[in-house]
C-alpha cells in the first residue's frame, strides 16, 4: 500500500526548493519518484548529462541536491493525491521550469504495485491511491507539460510501464489495469498528431528495486507467482536501476523514440 503522510495544508505539501539557477542546457526533464530506485538513477544520469531536472516526489533526494545544486529543483508533492497535484499544476512552477527550453522531457516513473491480492481483499483506499499514482498523475502531468512547453521544438513523454500492462497476472489486477491505462493513453495521444510531441509507454524489464522486494514479500495467497520473482533474484536476473536508467535515457533521447507508442526496453536492446 502506498504510505501517505497526513498533510495538514497545501503549504506543507508543496514545500519548494529555492529557485534554481538555470544552466545553458536547452534540454530540461521532469522526473517523478526521483528519490529512489529507477527514478533516482534517471535523475542522476540526466543531471550528469547536464540536463536540468525537476524532481517530483513526497520527499527530497538530499544526495543529488548536494551534487547538483544548480540544476536540480525538487517539489515535495504527494503524487498519489490527484487533487494536490492539480493544485500544484495550477501554479506557475512547471511553466517557469520549462520556459526557454528547446527540448522538454517528462519521465512518468513513480508507481506502486499495491494493492496485491484477489479482488475481494483489495482496500478501497489503496485502489484509489494506486489509480491516482499510476494513472491520474501521469496523465495530468503529460497534459500540463504539453501545455507549458508549446514553444519547445521537441517534447517527449515517457510513461514507465510494465510487462503487466500487456500480460495479466493473478493478484495484480490493479497494477495490470493501471499500467495498461498508460499504454493506451500513449496510443491515443499519438493519434492527435500534436506538434513536436513524441510519446511512448515503455516497459523497463524486471529491476532490482524496493518494489521487487515488496513483490517477493507478498504472501502466496495474494500473489501466486511469487516464487518466479524469487528465482529471478536468486539467479541474478534482475537489472540494476542504473543499467535500466541508461537504457531508458538513451532510448528517450534517440531518434527512434516515439516511432511506436508502446515499447519494451528489453526488445529494443536485443534489436540494437
Amino acid at each position: 500500500m502506498v504510505h501517505r503522510e497526513k498533510i495538514l495544508n497545501l503549504t506543507s505539501c508543496l514545500r519548494r526548493s529555492p529557485p534554481i539557477i538555470m544552466t545553458t542546457s536547452i534540454t530540461r526533464a521532469i522526473v517523478t519518484g526521483h528519490t529512489r530506485g529507477v527514478g533516482a538513477a534517471l535523475a542522476e544520469q540526466l543531471l550528469s548529462r547536464d540536463i536540468a531536472v525537476l524532481g517530483l516526489s513526497r520527499s527530497r533526494n538530499t544526495a543529488l541536491a548536494q551534487r547538483f545544486p544548480q540544476t536540480l529543483e525538487e517539489i515535495e508533492l504527494d503524487l498519489a493525491d490527484p487533487s494536490r497535484v492539480a493544485q500544484w499544476l495550477a501554479g506557475d512552477a512547471l511553466r517557469h521550469f520549462v520556459d526557454g527550453a528547446h527540448s522538454v522531457l517528462l519521465l512518468n516513473n513513480a508507481g506502486t504495485v499495491q494493492p496485491v491480492g484477489p479482488i475481494e481483499t483489495q482496500d478501497a483506499g489503496a485502489i484509489a491511491s494506486a489509480v491516482g499514482l499510476n494513472v491520474a498523475t501521469p496523465l495530468m502531468l503529460a497534459s500540463a507539460v504539453a501545455k507549458a512547453s508549446v514553444t519547445a521544438s521537441d517534447r517527449r513523454i515517457a510513461h514507465i510501464s510494465s510487462g503487466a500492462a500487456r500480460n495479466a497476472y493473478p493478484g495484480w489486477s490493479i497494477y495490470c489495469a493501471t499500467k495498461a491505462a498508460l499504454d493506451h493513453h500513449a496510443r491515443a495521444v499519438v493519434l492527435d498528431a500534436n506538434r513536436a510531441l513524441r510519446i511512448c509507454s515503455v516497459a523497463p524489464g524486471v529491476i532490482d528495486t524496493d518494489m521487487q522486494a515488496e513483490i517477493r514479500g507478498s504472501g502466496k495467497e495474494h500473489f501466486p507467482l511469487r516464487e518466479r520473482f524469487e528465482e529471478l533474484k536468486r539467479n541474478g536476473q534482475l537489472s540494476s536501476p542504473e543499467a535500466c536508467a541508461t537504457q531508458l535515457i538513451d532510448f528517450v533521447l534517440s531518434d527512434a523514440f516515439g516511432e511506436v507508442p508502446v515499447a519494451d526496453i528489453r526488445e529494443l536492446t536485443q534489436r540494437s
